[in-house]
């Protein structure tokens, strides 16, 4: 009896505790399908409800309404969420009824790489099409093989989803190839987003020329330039030096009632210093003030970045407290160009108060920024600091990259410690970075630096084995190092492997010879590689000149040096302060010194009116 009072009582607690689950359950699902109706607001369905599908072990998108009247099922993919955080859903029939497809005149921007704000999300039909583009190598295939695609909508969107992809990837030959079939070979009508994905592609690859004349056939074609436009052909004429072409860009954009914007003075300005005018750089930028335009981060960013190139680490400082004062919020790209600035300087102390400026601002250090510390550490000589910086990335998860293992190579190598670089440089293929020619060149400075030649033979061997061309430039440090060693029989077995190819021997190549004779006192040799070089079709340049004055400079021949610099400025090659330095220390009386002091002064006012008597 009391074994049965017992499972009676306890089947009523089971019978409680299920009842409260259920409940429970109940009012959960209630929760969920009011948040649900929040998220939905804006959408015809009241609530999705997910029932298992049994048979392939996923799921099923079912949709009802309040009022129980049948909804028109959405497709999965037709739903996304915005930016708000709301579900929102298209309509694929009213897309694909768009003229020219769903991406025709929509928001790519200069500078972002995107289409509508987004990174392209690559069909599996415009993935085949990148992949076959990317291997295969003859251009008429390509253009056969693209002629086999339907000239539907949905292509159309494929097509320029590609293009933008060969753009995030800076593959400018290919967008090229793309873009001119559509304009010259497919039945497609091309857009101003394809007229300016091939306007920046010629302009990338200095085709000038072309970049132009797909301007004017997208002003043919009654497309209507934007921005973008102006901003991409302005920024080809600059870095090509074609500075009246640039200013009529500007005029033009005023005659179409478009004032230049922020955006179109920076691809000026970019321009200017992809071309090496930083002086006109400079001068846009003061005219950009004048005019009223606000300089954005990007503007200053990249004056910071222009001073930073020339060594003035202090005008770079001042750009950003000016940057400052105009209530311009600096971003990562800016405090890295300024540590930059200071690195290359050698000012680690400065590099590293803007380090932890950027801290304090609330902004995360990237892989970017801790190289650049790094090579603050490198250029002042601490490679412990630059190993520190090294270990301190590392440990907040921040990955090194190539250039962060080469800074660490560079670092050891500078400071004569050899067997470091070479610690650091086989443990940068350990995370699966291949080593490129820059790595190998530095490791070869590195053990040039105690001119161990063996080690440094064994790297070029490495090289070879490991696939790495080759070039002209490792060919002429291993020339100088057998050349500074006095390891000539070397040196001109080299130079014939040079002059045999597929190398090409540039005036760099012959300075060093020039040079290594002259130091050594083969005077005879020397003259006889400095008179080759009309035969060669190469011009001396001031380091040639300098390098053979400095060899009779060795020896007092006061003379000799005298009749060499006016030969040099007969030929029209400007002298410089090793020019100047060369010539006082071949000075043996007070009398020369005052002459040769003479020469220099007048060399700042016109060189080519100096005459030495």
């Amino acid at each position: 009896m009391r074994s049965r009072v017992q499972i009676s009582k306890r089947n009523n607690t089971l019978g409680d505790f299920f009842s409260f689950v259920l409940a429970l359950v109940d009012r959960v699902s209630h929760l969920v399908l009011v948040a649900g109706r929040r998220l939905v607001s804006k959408c015809p369905l009241n609530y999705i409800l997910y029932e298992p599908r049994i048979s392939k072990g996923g799921f099923r998108w079912k949709a009802s309404a309040s009022n129980e009247v049948p909804v028109e099922k959405w497709k999965q993919d037709s739903i996304f969420i915005d930016r708000r955080g709301r579900f929102r859903h298209f309509d694929h029939k009213k897309v694909s009824r768009k003229r020219c497809g769903s991406l025709r005149g929509r928001g790519w921007k200069y500078g972002s790489g995107f289409v509508d704000g987004i990174f392209p999300v690559l069909s599996p039909i415009a993935q085949q099409i990148l992949t076959f583009i990317k291997t295969e190598k003859d251009p008429e295939r390509i253009w056969s093989s693209l002629d086999t695609l339907r000239p539907t909508n949905h292509t159309w969107d494929d097509l320029i989803n590609v293009a933008v992809q060969l753009r995030l990837n800076k593959q400018w030959d290919l967008i090229i190839l793309m873009c001119e079939w559509i304009l010259c070979r497919s039945s497609f009508q091309a857009d101003v987003i394809c007229y300016n994905l091939l306007i920046e592609a010629y302009g990338q690859s200095s085709l000038v020329k072309k970049a132009e004349s797909t301007y004017l056939a997208l002003v043919d074609a009654r497309c209507i330039p934007t921005e973008d436009t102006y901003a991409l052909l302005l920024k080809s004429y600059s870095k090509c030096g074609m500075i009246e072409k640039a200013e009529a860009v500007f005029s033009e954009m005023r005659k179409n009632g478009l004032p230049p914007s922020a955006l179109v003075y920076n691809a000026y300005i970019d321009g200017l210093m992809k071309g090496r005018n930083s002086q006109k750089a400079l001068a846009i930028f003061d005219r950009m003030k004048r005019e009223s335009c606000q300089p954005s981060t990007d503007t200053y960013t990249m004056l910071i970045n222009l001073y930073g190139k020339e060594n003035k680490s202090y005008m770079a400082l001042k750009m950003f407290n000016e940057m400052k004062t105009q209530k311009c919020k600096p971003n990562i790209c800016t405090y890295t160009a300024l540590v930059n600035a200071f690195a290359r300087s050698g000012l680690c102390e400065k590099a590293e108060e803007v380090f932890e400026e950027l801290q304090e601002a609330g902004l995360e250090p990237d892989v970017y920024t801790y190289n650049a510390l790094m090579e603050a550490y490198s250029r002042a000589g601490y490679p412990q600091g630059a190993a520190e910086i090294f270990s301190l990335m590392q440990h907040m998860g921040c990955e090194p990259d190539r250039a962060s293992y080469n800074i660490m190579v560079d670092a050891y190598g500078r400071a004569g410690l050899h067997e470091d670089a070479q610690t650091v440089f086989d443990e940068m293929t350990r995370p699966g970075i291949a080593p490129t020619m820059k790595s190998y060149m530095l490791l070869i400075s590195a053990y040039s630096r105690n001119s161990n030649v063996s080690k440094c033979e064994e790297i070029v061997n490495q090289m070879q084995i490991s696939g790495v061309k080759l070039d002209t430039f490792l060919l002429n440090s291993m020339l100088n190092l057998y050349g500074r060693l006095g390891q000539f029989a070397k040196m001109e077995e080299l130079l014939t492997v040079i002059e045999a190819g597929p190398y090409i021997a540039d005036i760099s190549t012959y300075n060093i010879l020039i040079n290594a004779y002259g130091r050594s006192g083969f005077i005879a040799k020397m003259e006889e590689v400095f008179q080759s070089l009309p035969a060669k079709n190469l011009k001396p340049d001031v380091v040639t000149w300098t390098s053979r004055l400095g060899a009779y400079s060795k020896k007092k021949q006061y003379q000799r040096c005298l009749e060499i610099f006016e030969e040099m400025i007969d030929e029209g090659c400007y002298p410089d302060g090793g020019t100047a330095k060369v010539l006082l220390s071949s000075c043996s009386s007070e009398d020369q010194i005052e002459q040769v002091t003479t020469v220099i002064r007048s060399m700042h006012k016109n060189v080519k009116t100096v005459e030495l008597v």
